[in-house]
C-alpha cells in the first residue's frame, strides 16, 4: 500500500498454512515515580562512559554543573551581567565579566571568573556577518562556524577552500583578525536521522509514501531496510522528514507481472533504522527481540503512517492474492504472503508487523476502501511480507534490541 501507486486484493488464492513458533508476549510496567533517579540511567550511563569515570561521579559530576548555574542565575539577578559562561574541561563554570570588579563579586560565589578581550556579544556580532555573507553564496567546504566561548574567538571549520564561495567567506572572515580561528582538515557534514519501524517515508520528492519496515546487515556489516517491494520498485530515494536516508537497491516486484513483494533499501552513511517499533503513542515504542514467527491465531500488532497501531491475528501463510492498479494499469499476482485481521490502509505498505517482541513482516496490502480509523472498521483484514523469507532471500540478519 505505497500511497503513490496503491495495490489492493482483487482476489485471493490460499495455499497451505505453515506452522511456526509463537512470539512471546510482554506488557511494559508502570514507573514508580516515587522513587525515580534525579537523571535518567541511560544519560548517567553514556556520561560515565565518556567520562572515564563511575557513575557515581558522573552524578556528582551533574550535580555540581546543577549548582554552579543556580548561583549563576542568581548573580544575574543582583545586577552581574555575565557576558558568556561556559564549563571547562574539569566541570568548573567559567563566567565573562565585564571588568574586574565584576569579577571578584562572581569569584567570591565560588565560581571562575575572567575579563574576555571580546566576550559572547562581540562574538555574536562577528559570527552575524559571517552568516550574512553565507546567505549571499553557499560556501561549500566551509562546514561550520560558530562562537566557541571557551578560546574567545569565532572558530571557522573547512573542510575545502577549492570553491569561489569559500574563498570568498574565508576572505570575509580573516578581516576579523585573530578573532576568528580557521581550522582545515574538517570531515564533510549531512544531517543524520534514526529511522523507527512503522514510521513515514517518503518516495523520491513525490507525495507518495510508504511506512518502514525494519533494520537488517549483510554478512559485510552493510545496513539495509528490508520493506515491502512494491515501496522500492524503480529503485527510488526514500526520506524521512525530508532528509533521505536511503536508496531502493533491489525488488522482486514488478506491476503486471508475476512478483513477490520484498525488497530493500540500501541505507545511506550516518544514518539508521532504530531497533524499536513505533506505537504511535498507543504505548511505550516495542523492542525488536528476534523474528520467529508466530502460529496462525497468535496475537499481533502493525504500525504504520497512515493507520498508525493496529493489531489483531495472524491469519494463514503462503497466499497468493492478485493486486489491482486503482489508475486502470495491469493488475499484479503476488505469492508468498500471509493473512491478518489487522486493519490497514493505503499509505501503511511496508510497516512494521510484530507478535510479542518479535518481528514477523512487512504491510503488503489490503482490501480497497477499508477505514482503520476512528473505528469504522476495527476488524480489518491485511497482507504481509513475511520478515524471514525476505531475510532469507537477501542473506540479511535482522537488527535486534
Amino acid at each position: 500500500m505505497r500511497n503513490s501507486r496503491k495495490y489492493w486484493v482483487a482476489a485471493v488464492s490460499a495455499a497451505l498454512s505453515v506452522s511456526a513458533v509463537l512470539g512471546t508476549q510482554g506488557m511494559a510496567q508502570a514507573q514508580d515515580t516515587a522513587s525515580a533517579p534525579r537523571y535518567q540511567p541511560e544519560m548517567v550511563r553514556a556520561l560515565a562512559a565518556s567520562l572515564g569515570v563511575s557513575e557515581e561521579a558522573a552524578v556528582d559530576r551533574l550535580d555540581r554543573q546543577d549548582t554552579q548555574q543556580a548561583k549563576l542565575a542568581e548573580l544575574r539577578k543582583s545586577g552581574i551581567s555575565g557576558d558568556g559562561a561556559f564549563f571547562g574541561a574539569s566541570g568548573k563554570l567559567t563566567v565573562n565579566a565585564d571588568d574586574s570588579a565584576e569579577a571578584a563579586r562572581i569569584e567570591k560565589a565560588g565560581l571562575d571568573a575572567r575579563v574576555p578581550v571580546r566576550g559572547q556579544a562581540d562574538l555574536n556580532k562577528i559570527k552575524a556577518t559571517l552568516d550574512a555573507a553565507a546567505a549571499k553564496s553557499t560556501p561549500d567546504g566551509v562546514v561550520e562556524w560558530a562562537v566557541d566561548l571557551a578560546s574567545d574567538q569565532v572558530t571557522v571549520k573547512v573542510n575545502s577552500d577549492r570553491g569561489p564561495a569559500a574563498k570568498a567567506f574565508l576572505a570575509k572572515a580573516a578581516k576579523h583578525g585573530s578573532a576568528v580561528k580557521i581550522v582545515r582538515g574538517q570531515e564533510k557534514l549531512e544531517t543524520q536521522v534514526a529511522v523507527a519501524p512503522g514510521s513515514k517515508m517518503t518516495i523520491n520528492n513525490s507525495t507518495g509514501y510508504c511506512s518502514v519496515g525494519y533494520g537488517a546487515r549483510d554478512r559485510a556489516g552493510k545496513q539495509y531496510l528490508v520493506t515491502a517491494g512494491h515501496c522500492v520498485e524503480g529503485l527510488p530515494t526514500l526520506r524521512s522528514n525530508g532528509t533521505a536516508f536511503a536508496q531502493g537497491t533491489r525488488t522482486r516486484f514488478a506491476q503486471g507481472t508475476r512478483s513477490v513483494d520484498m525488497g530493500i533499501a540500501a541505507i545511506n552513511a550516518g544514518h539508521s533504522i532504530t531497533n524499536n517499533v513505533t506505537t504511535w503513542g498507543s504505548s511505550s515504542p516495542v523492542a525488536v527481540r528476534g523474528s520467529n514467527r508466530a502460529a496462525s491465531g497468535a496475537a499481533m500488532c502493525k504500525s504504520g503512517a497512515t493507520t498508525g497501531w493496529t493489531c489483531g491475528r495472524v491469519g494463514s501463510y503462503n497466499l497468493t492474492v492478485t493486486y489491482s492498479d486503482p489508475n486502470g494499469g495491469p493488475a499484479t499476482v503476488v505469492s508468498g504472503l500471509a493473512s491478518s485481521t489487522v486493519c490497514t490502509e493505503r499509505g501503511d505498505s511496508g510497516g512494521a508487523y510484530i507478535s510479542g517482541n518479535q518481528a514477523q513482516g512487512m504491510t503488503s496490502g489490503g482490501p480497497s476502501g477499508q477505514e482503520c480509523l476512528g473505528g469504522v472498521n476495527s476488524r480489518g483484514s491485511s497482507y504481509f511480507q513475511p520478515l524471514n523469507d525476505t531475510l532469507s532471500y537477501y542473506g540479511l540478519t535482522l537488527n535486534t534490541n
